[in-house]
This record gives structure tokens, sequence and C-alpha cells, in this order.
């Protein structure tokens, strides 16, 4: 992916069932985390580090969504269990992954498997990728998010 070209665009269903069109969503600043899985220690902080900065990110006019192969079902049990206030997508297929190059060989503890890679994009009001954070640590990750959107919808 190449920061000023058009994201890849695509539609899959949210943690409600309901489905989420990433370009219907122009117009305003749009966060893609992608993550391994739900509700596992990582995941779950990212998770609520976005959360806790919702109002920020809504304050600023961007959406944030998470994505994980992870299904429907289980965004919805992991969500409620957390009281999340992002938006989880369910990419069972793995296209979604596949399109924005964060399924790959990983590495954990001597074993080689395939998996995803956790990695945010930064999508534009006009749907162009605006950042790229690959390889993501979770600690600061989301108020540096934050902070590039605020940069973005108002820059110095």
């Amino acid at each position: 992916m190449i920061i000023g070209e058009t994201a890849p665009d695509f539609t899959a269903p949210t943690q409600n069932g309901e489905d989420l069109t990433l370009s219907d969503l122009r117009g305003q600043p749009v966060v893609l985390y992608f993550y391994p899985k739900d509700d596992t220690p990582g995941c779950t902080q990212e998770a609520k580090d976005f959360t806790e900065l919702g109002h920020q990110f809504e304050a600023a006019g961007a959406k944030v969504i998470g994505i994980s192969k992870d299904t429907v079902a289980k965004h919805e049990k992991f969500a409620l269990k957390y009281d999340l206030g992002v938006t989880l997508v369910s990419d069972a297929e793995g296209e979604i992954c596949e399109q924005y190059g964060v399924w790959g060989e990983k590495k954990n503890y001597g074993k080689t498997y395939m998996g995803i890679t956790r990695a945010t994009f930064l999508i534009d009001g006009e749907g162009r990728l605006a950042r790229e954070w690959p390889k993501v640590k979770v600690a600061g990750h989301a108020e540096e998010v934050l902070d590039a959107v605020k940069e973005m919808v108002s820059p110095a």
C-alpha cells in the first residue's frame, strides 16, 4: 500500500451483524486497525485503548474500526465483555487482510505460522491512505494514532 493511494474498499459485517462499507465513510477520517484475535491480552488492551480515547476520535470526526478474522458472534461477545466503543469488523475469509497486506507468516516461540500482523491504517476523508503503522506495539499506539488524526484534521 502506498501513501496517497485510494484505500482498498470493502464491505463486511460488524459485531452487530450490520454490513459496513468503507467507501460509505468518505468525508471523515477512518482508522483501520488490524489485530490477531479477540479476547487475547494485546488485542484486548488495544481495543480498550481505542475505546478510552473514543470521544477524542469522535471530536476529531474520525471513525475507529478494528478488523480480525474472528466471527461476528465472537466480536459481539468481545465487545460486550469489555464494553468496547469501537466498531469491530469480521474478515472471516481474510480478504480484507489480504487487500491490506497484513496476512502473512509470523513466528512465536520458534514456531512459524500464518496470521494477522498487528497494523493500523489512517484513511483521509477522500478515501486515501494517509498514514500506516506496520508491526504495531500496543503501548501508546492509540494515542499516537489520535495525534495523527488531530494533525490531519487541523494541521498546524
